[in-house]
């Protein structure tokens, strides 16, 4: 028979039962508010009953009760939910820096407005046509020199304007660059802590919770897998482990030469976690046009700068501890800083042959720009020595624009000098305008038509195509590359905010239920002290009060 007084434990156990969840449910409540806080419960579960099934006596119709415990307090949350909101916020981080790249390249060039390029273009072919009806008119001339320096003046500050895009960019990298570093940092240590608890059999909810909160924020900057290891001694059944978290690419986690993945945080039995061996920073090398050359994965060296750091990887590469740029595509943010910033394709160190191929939005914007630059300058020289000046000294129309790239393109200093030698005439003679009618009409002529027309250059433009088709072909693209980003940036953002709906209905703080739970447990404590009272009261029967009888 179990013992007078197991009557008081079994009220014991309940009375620390519903007090623990009691004290679980206030954590709840005063962390309903707490930034990547999980929702906790006690699991109770009923104690061993007496006596043991092996054991039972025939006087005894079956096992009676003793009570319950606290279980384990576990949180509660989805690890499929987890996973999929990371690889949502992977790629809204990719898309909303995209979509603010594409944004500042709209705003520098400004167009479909009064004040962009095509405007500035227009208002130049309308001086020349102007120059055309007035060949001598000196005031005609000059606002054709006005009008040439407002057009070179134009590519320049756009040129000029990308570039300084591009080094905000570099710079944005740089510190997402620490950002990242400083979470894997954190998360390492997190991991350490952990390892310290855990084989002692606790469950660190709190600690849990803070490492999650800190993975999902490294996720808006790389594409991650995140998987877990038990730890060692004698841990809970619940207990969620250490983390590994590991690079994902383009090619199935292949990214250097001994095809091992890249484990920004190491949580393998193979290294100590919390230690400087279990993680790995990033460097980025970049060129002297601030595109990036190469992404290093290295353990970093506290004693040294990162500048220090990343010269010495770049003076003892090796393809086991770098991505090439060119082979870096992960989704996340820092991607899309890359993408927009620039990088270098076809790249290698050490071959003698470190040019590699400038790739990214803004490279490609600075080369179709260049490339409209040479085209219009060289035809635009072209016609122009083909004509005739009012100048009896320089009689044949010489260079009216020197440079053929957008930041060196400029008005000849003969003609800035000398609107005369402006080329207006196709025949000499004083009155005549057609050249300048030709020359106006270099923005719309097909290129087969040109002079300077190439049929064997492997850059020029299509034979069909236009100065000014081309342009709008440039405004064209940016602007559908600008509307998609933002569409993908509205639809990864709804599709993200649906995860964390869902993830939010599972795992946030519920005020209304939580004072449920409170009266609940509140009642049940009342009920388990009023058992106390009861066991209480029938031992004051049995000690105080039997055995009285005929004294």
């Amino acid at each position: 028979m179990p013992s007078t007084f197991n009557g008081l434990e079994v009220a014991k156990r309940a009375l620390h039962t519903q007090q623990t969840a009691l004290y679980t449910t206030g954590h709840n409540i005063a962390n309903a508010n707490t930034e990547g806080y999980t929702r906790q419960r006690v699991n109770m579960t009923a104690t061993a009953p007496y006596p043991a099934a092996s054991r039972n006596r025939p006087e005894i119709p079956g096992q009676i009760g003793s009570g319950v415990e606290a279980g384990s307090i576990e949180r509660i949350r989805d690890s499929f939910i987890d996973k999929q909101y990371r690889q949502e916020n992977s790629k809204v981080g990719f898309y909303e820096s995209k979509a603010d790249t594409m944004s500042k390249l709209e705003s520098i060039l400004n167009e479909p407005t009064d004040q962009g390029l095509s405007q500035t273009l227009d208002l130049f072919w309308k001086s020349l046509q102007d120059l055309s009806v007035n060949p001598e008119d000196s005031g005609a001339r000059s606002v054709v020199k006005e009008r040439a320096n407002a057009l070179a003046d134009a590519f320049q500050y756009i040129h000029g304007s990308l570039q300084d895009v591009r080094a905000n960019l570099k710079n944005e990298i740089g510190v997402d660059n620490t950002k990242v570093n400083s979470l894997i940092d954190q998360i390492n240590q997190l991991n350490g802590q952990i390892n310290k608890i855990e084989p002692h059999g606790y469950v660190p909810n709190d600690l849990y919770d803070e490492r999650d909160r800190l993975i999902d924020e490294l996720s808006g900057y790389a594409d991650i897998k995140v998987d877990y290891r038990k730890s060692s001694g004698q841990p809970s059944p619940i207990a969620q482990g250490i983390a590994t978290i590991t690079l994902i690419t383009d090619n199935e986690d292949v990214e250097n030469g001994n095809d091992e993945p890249i484990k920004l945080v190491d949580g393998s039995v193979d290294v100590q976690p919390g230690s400087e061996e279990a993680v790995k920073h990033i460097f980025a090398d970049f060129d002297d046009d601030n595109n990036l050359k190469a992404m290093f994965f290295a353990q970093p060296d506290r004693d040294l700068t990162v500048e220090e750091q990343t010269d010495n990887l770049v003076a003892n590469y090796s393809d086991e501890i770098h991505i090439y740029a060119s082979n870096y595509d992960v989704q996340g943010k820092l991607n899309a800083l890359i993408d927009g910033s620039g990088y270098l394709k076809d790249f290698e160190y050490g071959t003698g042959d470190e040019e590699g191929t400038a790739a990214g939005e803004i490279n490609e914007m600075l080369a179709d720009l260049d490339k409209m630059v040479e085209h219009f300058v060289t035809e635009f020289n072209a016609v122009h020595q083909n004509g005739y000046t009012l100048s009896d000294d320089q009689p044949q129309g010489g260079e009216f624009f020197t440079g053929t790239t957008a930041d060196t393109i400029a008005l000849s200093e003969a003609i800035a000098n000398d609107v005369d030698l402006i080329a207006a005439s196709s025949s000499g003679a004083a009155g005549d305008g057609e050249n300048a009618t030709e020359l106006a009409n270099v923005y719309t002529k097909r290129v087969e038509q040109f002079l300077s027309y190439d049929d064997t250059d492997p850059d020029q433009l299509d034979d069909k195509a236009t100065i000014k088709s081309y342009f709008e072909s440039i405004i064209g693209e940016m602007g559908v590359v600008a509307e998609e980003s933002n569409r993908m940036k509205n639809n990864s953002g709804i599709l993200r905010q649906q995860v964390e709906e869902s993830r939010q209905a599972i795992s946030s703080v519920s005020l209304d239920e939580e004072m449920t739970n409170l009266i609940q447990y509140q009642h049940a404590y009342n009920a388990a002290a009023r058992n106390m009272t009861a066991v209480d009261e029938m031992l004051d029967r049995i000690i105080n009060n039997m055995g009285l009888v005929g004294r």
